[in-house]
């Protein structure tokens, strides 16, 4: 997708793997070949030294009662009960890409992966510059995120393929349009390349 890649150093880089949670991923029609596509993802960046980090989507009980009525996400959330409730199996990480040992996790209570999370501190102390985003949805945590982390200074790439949208379209136009702004585009087959 991209040919004029920037050659990372793994150590100084993480993979983001932000909202792959079992309700989410079942809102996509081909959520289980993301999946398989992200897990490919994640062994080539485990291969090669690179960080992988986790990002879910989950609310405690003092989560529900600060979200603001005004907020269309707060309202969105309520709606659903318990759904999003940070111990519902539903919200865990997707077991087809779980977590393992040392990987960096947190839990968000917006739209971003930054504003409710720890995760600039976890990224910064590990010496990380680099961000490689994969989630679900395009038009939602990875739009977010782009934005926050370039403006954060990040270098920032974008993995076209192990992310997806309820609506195709808005995946690809964001892709194809939004992105380059702020990000490299790439797609799984860019990783080795990216990793020289």
């Amino acid at each position: 997708m991209n040919d004029s890649l920037p050659s990372l150093k793994p150590e100084n880089t993480a993979l983001l793997v932000m909202d792959y949670q079992p309700f989410i991923v079942e809102m996509l029609p081909d959520g289980a070949a993301l999946v398989a596509r992200a897990a490919q993802a994640i062994a080539i960046a485990r291969s090669r030294g690179a960080h992988v980090g986790y990002v879910r989507v989950a609310f405690s009980e003092e989560d529900f009662d600060r979200l603001p009525d005004r907020n269309k996400m707060a309202a969105f959330v309520k709606g659903t009960g318990k759904a999003f409730h940070s111990d519902a199996p539903a919200t865990a990480v997707h077991d087809g890409v779980a977590p393992k040992p040392g990987d960096i996790v947190v839990r968000k209570t917006r739209v971003g992966a930054f504003s409710t999370t720890d995760l600039d501190a976890q990224l910064r102390g590990r010496g990380i510059t680099n961000v490689i985003l994969a989630g679900i949805s395009t038009s939602g945590v990875v739009l977010s995120t782009v934005r926050d982390a370039a403006d954060r200074d990040y270098q920032v790439f974008v993995l076209a393929d192990a992310s997806g949208d309820p609506q195709h379209d808005v995946h690809e136009f964001l892709i194809e349009k939004i992105f380059p702004r702020q990000a490299h585009v790439i797609s799984i087959a860019d990783l080795d390349r990216l990793f020289g």
